[in-house]
């Protein structure tokens, strides 16, 4: 049999990586970058970078970037929280998750957009847990109805009770990152299996151009330490806080991450680090950083290409849209982003359910996206040879009256080599009046709200349920908050 070939798409000439890279590395050497936290500035000096303690600025040599490049593990397995199943992020692998940190959420019955509440969290996890194409979730929502100093810390306790699936999160303080990771160790049982099983990525976010801020810095040291994946989301503008050609806004990209790759590997040797971005091309026309653009997705696939040329698992936020609605942008930005991201072989493909710039979350764009993910991953299943021979024999035997709709090859292949998206109408006109003329939106509305209806299966124990309550009370009893929402029972 003839083995499929996994469709890809590549748009750097290894020329072009090639000379991306000698100029990341010479700006690295030369320039350096800001680097805000004092720990990370003393890592880099203990491991002979040239540090400007008064400017902040490191200057990091080839050697350390080499030695990092060959600490990093070029794989790393995610497993769920009940640790039935795992997850290779690495390689050509891809693994979608809906988008992070939106301040708003986009109420269908309204027609507009307001802010997420305690329960908006809570029914986001549950769809996503039922969503059979978004193998991981997110912190994906940042509730308004908790003050902000916890607002880090209670979306992952509202995620980690309602889905099962490994989590891409973050922190919004230095101190968020204690209580998080308590709750991950209480998850896993302790600190030696959540190490060898990792449930979550935290996301580390550079500030362009060429800036480590106090927190980001510190949430790579932290991360690095225990072991956790941490994502570095680079978050260039092109001609607006990097240069405004796509090449140029990939030299920052590198030099970015790779300060990132290197503070972490300092910090302990082998961590799991992830090559990512969020950047966009930017409008100047409107002052917006549209996630839609071509340009954008150009970017997202050329740089993850250049990580997997250096051996490290990527990311990219793509498969989103600017669309203010779930209306015909939102389906092509998200379309076409999604399919790019899965050609491309990007590791993590965060974004599922987003609009309007990555702030705001969906659900009905939500089980959408589910689906262009599903269509995204047959593409890259590719075409196979089913039979042997593949088809002299079918078409030798052919009869006037043979039917192809009732042969016994078309029953055991047709499911297996056709996908069958559900909220997609493909009856014909007729038969889509009478179900009363439904938009793909209206038909998702349904559906969100049958599966919303559905019993839910028990992820966790009563009793790390408490422990979770107790290590996020505490947390908050410490900016003075003495009273957390009340939670339904998952």
């Amino acid at each position: 049999m003839i083995k499929a070939i996994r469709p890809k798409i590549e748009l750097l000439s290894e020329e072009l990586i090639d000379k991306i890279l000698d100029e990341a590395y010479y700006i690295l050497k030369k320039k350096g970058v800001f680097v805000e936290n004092d720990e990370a500035l003393q890592l880099l000096y203990s491991a002979g970078s040239e540090i400007n303690s008064s400017k902040k600025i490191a200057k990091i040599p080839h050697h350390l970037i080499e030695k990092a490049l060959s600490t990093a593990p070029s794989e790393i397995i995610l497993y769920d929280s009940n640790e039935k199943n795992s997850y290779t992020v690495g390689r050509d692998s891809v693994h979608f998750n809906p988008g992070s940190a939106a301040i708003t959420i986009f109420d269908h019955k309204t027609k507009s957009q307001r802010k997420p509440l305690t329960e908006d969290l809570i029914n986001f996890s549950r769809l996503t847990q039922k969503l059979e194409h978004f193998h991981f979730q997110s912190t994906a929502l940042i509730s308004s109805d908790v003050p902000e100093e916890i607002a880090d810390c209670y979306r992952l306790f509202i995620t980690m009770q309602y889905c099962s699936k490994p989590v891409v999160t973050g922190t919004f303080l230095i101190q968020g990152f204690k209580p998080m990771y308590e709750m991950l160790v209480t998850i896993r049982g302790n600190e030696e299996n959540l190490s060898k099983k990792p449930l979550a990525i935290f996301d580390a976010c550079p500030s362009p151009p060429l800036k480590w801020s106090n927190l980001t810095a510190q949430t790579l040291i932290d991360c690095a330490r225990a072991n956790i994946p941490s994502e570095l989301v680079s978050m260039s503008l092109t001609g607006a806080t990097s240069p405004v050609t796509l090449s140029g806004a990939l030299v920052q990209h590198v030099v970015e991450n790779l300060s990132g790759l290197v503070i972490a590997q300092l910090a302990n040797p082998g961590a799991p680090v992830i090559f990512g971005g969020s950047p966009s091309s930017f409008d100047m026309r409107k002052g917006t950083t549209p996630m839609g653009a071509i340009e954008t997705m150009m970017l997202d696939s050329a740089y993850a290409q250049i990580g997997k040329k250096l051996g490290l698992p990527t990311h990219a936020y793509m498969g989103l849209s600017d669309a203010k609605c779930v209306d015909t942008q939102a389906g092509f930005e998200s379309g076409i982003g999604t399919v790019l991201a899965a050609l491309s072989g990007i590791n993590v493909v965060s974004g599922g359910g987003m609009l309007d710039f990555e702030s705001c979350q969906s659900f009905e764009k939500l089980v959408i996206d589910n689906e262009i993910c599903g269509i995204a991953y047959r593409l890259i299943e590719g075409i196979s040879q089913r039979d042997e021979p593949i088809a002299i024999d079918l078409l030798l035997e052919l009869e006037e009256k043979t039917s192809f709709l009732t042969h016994s090859h078309t029953r055991k292949w047709y499911r297996l080599e056709h996908t069958f998206p559900r909220l997609l109408d493909r009856g014909n006109y007729g038969q889509w009046t009478e179900s009363g003329k439904k938009t793909i939106t209206e038909r998702a509305s349904e559906y969100v709200q049958e599966l919303l209806s559905q019993e839910d299966e028990p992820l966790i124990s009563d009793e790390i349920k408490r422990e979770l309550r107790k290590i996020m009370e505490t947390y908050a009893k410490g900016f003075g908050i003495e009273k957390l929402p009340e939670l339904r029972e998952s």
